[in-house]
């Protein structure tokens, strides 16, 4: 008779697998703001976020290939 493996019950993902975070966490982690200030780069969208509920939510992927792109040269130059 074979054993099988105990199904994982995961309510969370790991922090590693969160696709969004709050906006003054992703401006404190990312880019070395404060509360304010991470709202205020939300709201000009230069933090990307969607609108989750009544909740604000930085979008993890997005923010890290912009910053993956911030050192390439400009296409249109």
């Amino acid at each position: 008779m074979s054993k099988s493996k105990p199904v994982e019950s995961r309510t969370r993902p790991e922090a590693d697998e969160t696709k969004t975070m709050d906006v003054p966490k992703a401006g404190k982690v990312y880019f070395g703001l404060g509360r304010d200030a991470s709202y205020a780069a939300a709201k000009s969208g230069e933090i990307p976020v969607i609108q989750i509920g009544g909740r604000l939510r930085a979008v993890v992927p997005a923010i890290e290939r912009l910053l993956a792109r911030a050192g390439e040269p400009d296409a249109a130059a």
